[in-house]
């Protein structure tokens, strides 16, 4: 049997949540919210999320994008709803800096587990923004702790 090669699964993964995107659509309870934009190639998503008792209860994303943004978005919800606030920024801090920085700390590569596979996009620098939209837009969400 032949070994996946990280290429094929990075692939395969960004066709997947493209395609069926998880937590896509608008959150009626939201605590806080935030909209990203970027000019250059047309991505524009919402973000809500619902926050209580300082955890992100729901998240949710809405818009459109290019795949990678699309399903840069989709695990970004799978991998903070139910965090904490501040455990959810420590992830945000870790995956733009796998994604942005030359260098990325064995810290930061441990921080962002399955999303490992992402960091290919920063030798794309016009992708970059692309995988890291949803992930701003959290950050402002959250700014004031989200609620």
């Amino acid at each position: 049997m032949m070994a996946v090669k990280l290429d094929d699964l990075y692939q395969e993964v960004i066709l997947d949540h493209n395609k069926r995107p998880r937590n896509y659509g608008e959150l009626g309870d939201a605590t806080a919210y935030s909209h990203g934009v970027n000019p250059l190639c047309g991505d524009d998503y919402h973000v809500t999320l619902a926050v209580e008792s300082g955890r992100i209860k729901k998240i949710m994303f809405k818009g459109t994008g290019c795949a990678i943004s699309k399903a840069s978005a989709s695990l970004m919800t799978e991998s903070v709803e139910g965090k904490s606030v501040q455990e959810a920024k420590t992830l945000k801090d870790a995956f733009l800096e796998l994604l942005t920085k030359d260098t990325v700390s064995e810290s930061s590569r441990k921080a962002v587990g399955k999303l490992k596979f992402f960091e290919g996009v920063k030798h794309f620098p016009v992708r970059v923004k692309c995988a890291t939209l949803a992930w701003h837009a959290l950050a402002d969400a959250l700014k004031d702790g989200g609620s």
